[in-house]
């Protein structure tokens, strides 16, 4: 029987794909589940692995080939050297098509020791396609992706939401070709759905409970009307439908207490484990460093006004917009290079002093705040960085962004502006020394020249590891960040 191999299903917004590495080659014979070849795209590579054993008889897509989802790049003849007797080949179709596959844990990535089942989005009994997203696995840092590995159903979840799985465990059996569960264990897998059918899962109490959101004023379009992840973010948008007016989950006003008090009630929701990262690694900082911050301001009409002059013009050349980031993580690069011991980190009774320039962005996503690296800034043009700053946000924003992206900063950025903050005092990233916190531009009265005027002022605040850093060098640090943003040429004259 031949098989064709596809590329998976690419993620969102990805049009195409890139062929990168073949593990096997035309002849090769091969077992279940063995990488074939690792597909490319501009977010993740993805491993295509083989269905079955067999030998690999065409390969279409070479190395370097640019190719679409679900498009063939190989053959695969099943092993079956000699034609079987009718009565063994029925038995193999047969079990060929219910087959029993076990849904496992992905490998997780290195240092993370376990995982979270976060999101499971098919329930036992539900027919399903090869490649659709099965369950939602969440580690510290990322969120993994499981997938079906044919067309078939779930029998069995072993592993609910909540629960604390290892690399490679089973969490849930998945029969082949069925377009549905065992008839006996369907009406009890329907039964238990329409006696539960307001159930949430964690993931969606926790952002319910986040948002404050009733979920009486959601409508669920899961099965029986269960609300899912997406209803919950298609409300925040504005683009929920309201409740019925038949609900019953409103207390009417008759039965309101005749004190008039408002309703009382507490909800409690479970940590994420992005949250509980976030918390142990802040808590650390505080307790493990020697930490102050120190204060500036900074005219940003100079950029503004460059920005104005020059927006549309950059956008026409480089597809995208010239923000401030840019600007901020050139003026903090060339500070960098001129006080050397805000990019060092302590190494136990050593101070490392790095001459490379990575970045860590401060990003705040639906599931807390992570911080991916920009590497090796000083390289990059204005236009490269804003390229990489939005594509890591985008990363961010839909869970996607690999261990590596998470790795490696020796300095960090966070912009509190953007969702008001006028001062506050950010708390290092370590093992990093330094953190820069930019926050909202707002006019303000200012003396200059003996007249007053009203500029786009904007304050600079630098939290920093009092043992590695000196207040001479934070000082001047934060000064020279706050010269070259109000003279930007010097950030293109190297001066």
């Amino acid at each position: 029987m031949t098989i064709e191999i596809k590329v998976p299903v690419l993620p969102e917004s990805v049009a195409d794909a890139t062929v990168a590495t073949w593990h096997v080659k035309q002849g090769d014979t091969v077992s279940r589940d063995q990488n074939l070849v690792d597909i490319e795209t501009d977010k993740v590579v993805l491993e295509v692995v083989a269905p079955n054993d067999g030998v690999i008889s065409s390969i279409t897509g070479a190395e370097g080939d640019t190719v679409l989802a679900e498009q063939v790049i190989a053959l695969l003849e099943e092993s079956a050297g000699q034609a079987k007797p009718a009565a063994a080949e029925a038995k193999s179709q047969s079990s060929s098509k219910g087959e029993v596959m076990d849904i496992k844990v992905p490998v997780l990535p290195e240092s993370v020791a376990d995982a979270t089942v976060a999101t499971w989005h098919v329930q036992p009994g539900e027919a399903v396609s090869r490649d659709q997203n099965l369950v939602d696995i969440e580690t510290d840092k990322v969120v993994l992706e499981v997938v079906a590995p044919a067309d078939g159903s779930l029998s069995e979840i072993l592993a609910q939401e909540g629960e604390t799985v290892n690399a490679e465990q089973i969490i849930a059996k998945f029969v082949a070709g069925a377009g549905a569960a065992p008839a006996a264990a369907a009406p009890a897998a329907e039964a238990e759905a329409d006696s539960d059918s307001e159930a949430l899962s964690p993931s969606v109490r926790r952002l319910l409970a986040e948002k404050d959101i009733d979920p009486a004023s959601i409508r669920g379009t899961g099965k029986n009307g269960r609300i899912t992840r997406e209803d919950v973010e298609a409300h925040l948008k504005g683009g929920s439908a309201p409740a019925p007016a038949a609900s019953t989950t409103q207390p009417s006003t008759a039965a309101a207490p005749v004190t008039g008090m408002v309703d009382r009630t507490e909800k409690r929701v479970p940590m994420t484990r992005l949250r509980k990262t976030i918390a142990t690694r802040l808590l650390n900082a505080k307790n493990s460093t020697a930490m102050l911050t120190t204060f500036n301001e900074v005219n940003m009409k100079p950029i503004m006004d460059i920005r104005k002059q020059y927006q549309d013009a950059f956008e026409k050349k480089h597809g995208i917009r010239l923000g401030f980031m840019s600007f901020y993580v050139k003026a903090v690069v060339e500070a960098l290079k001129r006080f050397p011991e805000v990019n060092a980190s302590i190494d136990g009774d050593d101070i490392c002093y790095h001459n490379y320039f990575d970045i860590s962005m401060a990003v705040s996503t639906p599931r807390g705040l992570v911080t991916p690296v920009l590497k090796d800034c000083d390289q990059l043009s204005l236009a490269e960085i804003e390229k990489g700053i939005k594509n890591l946000a985008i990363k961010g924003r839909d869970g996607k962004l690999s261990m590596e992206e998470l790795q490696g900063g020796t300095f960090t950025i966070t912009n509190g502006g953007v969702f008001g903050s006028l001062m506050s005092t950010p708390i290092i990233n370590p093992p990093q020394s330094a953190i820069l916190g930019m926050h909202k531009i707002q006019d303000r009265p200012m003396a200059v020249d003996g007249k007053v005027e009203i500029l786009p002022m904007m304050y600079l605040a630098l939290s920093y590891d009092h043992r590695i850093i000196d207040g001479k060098e934070s000082v001047g640090f934060l000064v020279t960040v706050k010269e070259l943003l109000e003279d930007p040429t010097r950030i293109l004259l190297d001066v």
